[in-house]
């Protein structure tokens, strides 16, 4: 080990910055170590998933061909299987967050994790590198600042799925009034439920693709011989938008009593109207409220520069003779 240590610190000549190195070294060492025995174990533990794999000509079920997967996220799948959670609270609402953002693929976390630990490596050596070529850095400057990059690209992900996420609720809540409008519309012309989730869903498919797409899905899951109320929550569940989960669980209510669903959607539709003209009522109160700091900070000052200054410059012309 001091062997390495020297050999290091004569090409950089730091030893506190070689003891990192040969730190990091062994670290790296013993990970694939442990990882490649757990590939090994579980490879003799189960030999019949071996014999099929070399039957089928396939490293894993979920690499398949369709699937999608690049095969750098898949040669991963080693390392982010001992990194993904438990069956706690975290991934349950990770998963959730990759739903409502639209990735419904069962190996859409492990390709989250994966996607992670690849952009965290590459941002640690990125910053490893750039830093190298600056001698006024310390060697602890240096480790904090790999990392800080380490970090940035293991957090990057999940920033850009919440962003996704908010986009894609956003695009449903803004097509449901449409779709209840629509639905309305279709029920009281004599259609059935399923038949009106059908036709919303194709009159739908240009102005709002991802609400046609929900809709299609639950008229697949009801062909398939799902209930039609279980279909519904389900959509409500992989969109995150209260307004449908509002809608569905009034319609349960419906069918439980045995009342009319175009009189329930039509409620319905009355009461998200009432409920749309209070928020944009809501949001036009807040406006005096929120144009207190543009006003203050961008108008004002232009104003008392155009009416103030002239008189400024009068006074300092007359003080100055």
């Amino acid at each position: 080990m001091e062997t390495l240590i020297e050999l290091i610190n004569q090409q950089l000549d730091n030893p506190l910055y070689a003891r990192y190195i040969v730190i990091g070294l062994v670290a790296a060492a013993a990970l694939a170590f442990g990882l490649s025995l757990t590939v090994l174990i579980t490879g003799l533990a189960n030999p019949f998933r071996t014999r099929v794999r070399a039957l089928t000509g396939q490293n894993e079920v979920g690499n398949a061909p369709g699937d999608g997967r690049s095969k750098v996220l898949s040669s991963l799948d080693p390392l982010t299987r001992h990194l993904l959670p438990g069956k706690g609270w975290d991934q349950n609402r990770l998963h959730a967050r990759l739903v409502h953002a639209g990735f419904r693929a069962p190996n859409a976390m492990s390709s989250l994790y994966a996607l992670k630990v690849l952009l965290g490596i590459s941002l640690l050596f990125m910053a490893w590198f750039a830093t190298e070529f600056n001698s006024k850095l310390t060697a602890d400057k240096v480790l904090l600042i790999c990392l800080g990059a380490a970090y940035i690209g293991f957090i990057l992900p999940n920033a850009v799925l919440d962003y996704l996420a908010k986009r894609r609720i956003r695009a449903i809540r803004n097509g449901f009034p449409d779709a209840l409008d629509l639905l309305v519309v279709c029920v009281e012309s004599g259609l059935g439920l399923t038949a009106a989730l059908q036709r919303v869903g194709q009159e739908l498919e240009v102005s709002h693709p991802e609400l046609s797409e929900e809709l299609h899905l639950v008229n697949v899951e009801i062909r398939a011989g799902v209930n039609r109320i279980e279909a519904l929550r389900g959509m409500a569940n992989r969109t995150g938008v209260e307004d449908i989960r509002g809608l569905v669980a009034l319609l349960d209510q419906s069918v439980r009593f045995g009342s009319s669903i175009a009189d329930t959607l039509r409620v319905y539709s009355e009461e998200f109207r009432d409920k749309r003209m209070q928020a944009a009522e809501e949001q036009a109160a807040k406006i005096g409220t929120k144009m207190i700091f543009p006003l203050t900070f961008c108008i004002w000052p232009g104003f008392f520069v155009v009416a103030v200054g002239p008189a400024i410059l009068k006074v300092l012309e007359v003080f100055g003779r």
